[in-house]
């Protein structure tokens, strides 16, 4: 195991013991995608067919020689180049004269030309969560390894989510596990979509038809893209016929299209694993995941997350499910709460209700429930800006992690110069509408390196977790680094005052 070890002691300005572990962005770290020259650069017009055709000028030997140049130079930084070569000419090859037989060299060719390479993390790496990893072999007593989610930001400012491996304990220590090897971007795969959300969306979007409804009475719960294009293929038409059957079909088209699942193949290990905006509500990127490891209904143990999708021009709060970390299923949040960034989930249902922070309002942290149409309702406020260094806003920096004397959230609040700071209360267990204690003060706040980056003056986190008696917290500095802190859970709670 090759790690990043914390060899030294922390620096121990702020509450928490920061420890002297950064990541930083490592431009090395590519992924390969189509590339359409003309559509890329937004130029409105289409450059494919002139391409292929000097293309196909080329003799064999040419083709065979460019071909191995390729591969010499970039076999070694990619999971099976070839096969990605092969996807990528099948986009284009509708451009392929119908009389021209291709050997198989100019087809991996022609799949290079419409390829390129994209650095997921060359213009900043932040804003991770952290949550137990779902290998645990191979450590010593009072070792815990932990898998990171990490927000890339990449050319044209495109977020993905990646990935790190850390082993933290026993006390105070923390070792970054290996981070080397070619990325690879998850395979879209069938998608299971849910009956609630798809009338949910439909319910957002004001439509309410006896079309739709037909469509929704004729769906199971859980259905595929097939069984959902079937039942569009036999609808009565006497409701084809209606003057809205065009918006309400299209818009429920939309609706199911953009949740999706993706796979990764059991060989990639978790820090080659990138998630890379798949639908076009998150064409721009998908920000700040905020991971936590979640009871399910059947007693297992699972991850979600949500992260805020991003099209350029929209934001929309999206949910993460998986229970390997390695086949995701992807679906949008539903209702009033989820019309803003910074959704976090509770890790198990609360007598029965399932309940996330959410900051729909833009500067309150305010509590959802989520309603038997699996739609966010309407927050009630849980924390207000009222102190100096939060007079802007607050919000959750991850989900509420169980404690014995409550549920504990970061925070963090923004204050003059835009400078942002991470804070902390408890929620009561019972009742997590009610705030029972809040740290008067920052738990961690930017030091003068900190404060230095893209976005400056920021620490921000996506939530941490509590590993032996210490809470463990990665967090993002001025949307350019990633460190580590840590605090002892009987310090912090002790830090805490009541709220009457």
């Amino acid at each position: 195991m090759t790690a990043i070890l914390d060899p030294q002691p922390a620096q121990t300005s702020s509450l928490a013991l920061r420890h002297a572990l950064t990541m930083q962005p490592d431009g090395r770290r590519v992924v390969i995608k189509l590339f359409l020259p003309g559509e890329d650069a937004q130029s409105g017009r289409n450059r494919v067919s002139s391409l292929i055709d000097r293309i196909l000028q080329l003799d064999e030997d040419e083709i065979a020689r460019l071909l191995d140049d390729v591969l010499t130079r970039f076999a070694g930084r990619h999971h099976d180049l070839l096969t990605t070569f092969a996807h990528h000419f099948d986009l284009v090859h509708h451009r392929v004269p119908p009389d021209i037989e291709l050997s198989p060299n100019a087809r991996s060719l022609i799949g290079a030309y419409f390829s390129h390479e994209f650095a997921v993390e060359a213009a900043a790496l932040c804003n991770p969560s952290m949550v137990p990893h779902p290998d645990q072999g191979g450590l010593q007593p009072g070792q815990l390894r932990v898998a990171v989610s990490l927000r890339q930001i990449g050319e044209g400012h495109i977020s993905s989510i990646g990935f790190c491996s850390a082993v933290v304990g026993p006390g105070e220590r923390i070792e970054l596990e290996e981070r080397e090897g070619p990325l690879m971007v998850g395979e879209r795969t069938g998608a299971k979509h849910q009956r609630d959300l798809l009338a949910a969306g439909l319910a957002e979007h004001e439509i309410e038809t006896e079309l739709s409804a037909t469509v929704l009475s004729s769906l199971p719960e859980r259905y595929s893209d097939e069984e959902f294009e079937e039942i569009l293929g036999h609808l009565p038409g006497e409701l084809l016929a209606r003057p809205t059957t065009g918006e309400t079909l299209a818009v429920m088209r939309e609706i199911v299209a953009a949740d999706y699942a993706v796979a990764f193949p059991v060989t990639v290990p978790l820090h080659q694993r990138v998630l890379w905006p798949a639908a076009p509500a998150e064409s721009n990127g998908m920000e700040d995941a905020r991971f936590v490891q979640v009871l399910e209904e059947d007693g297992r143990m699972s991850y979600a997350a949500t992260y805020t999708a991003y099209d350029g021009r929209h934001i929309g709060g999206r949910m993460l499910q998986t229970r390997d970390m390695r086949h995701f299923e992807v679906t949008a949040l539903r209702g009033p709460a989820a019309q803003n960034k910074g959704m976090a989930l509770f890790p198990r249902p609360v007598h029965g209700r399932h309940l996330a922070l959410c900051r729909s309002d833009g500067e309150t942290l305010g509590l959802s429930e989520r309603d038997e149409s699996n739609r966010w309702q309407e927050a009630v406020p849980l924390l207000m800006p009222h102190r100096g260094w939060d007079l802007i806003q607050v919000g959750n920096c991850g989900s509420p992690v169980e404690t014995r004397a409550g549920w504990l959230v970061l925070t963090h609040g923004v204050g003059p110069m835009r400078r942002y700071a991470i804070g902390a209360m408890l929620l009561d267990l019972d009742h997590p509408e009610r705030v029972i204690a809040d740290l008067p003060s920052g738990l961690l706040e930017p030091d003068e390196i900190e404060r230095e980056g893209y976005v400056p003056n920021v620490v921000y986190s996506c939530g941490g977790l509590v590993h032996d008696g210490r809470f463990w917290l990665p967090y993002g500095a001025s949307d350019v680094r990633v460190g580590f802190a840590s605090i002892s859970m009987e310090v912090l709670l002790g830090a805490m005052v009541p709220v009457a």
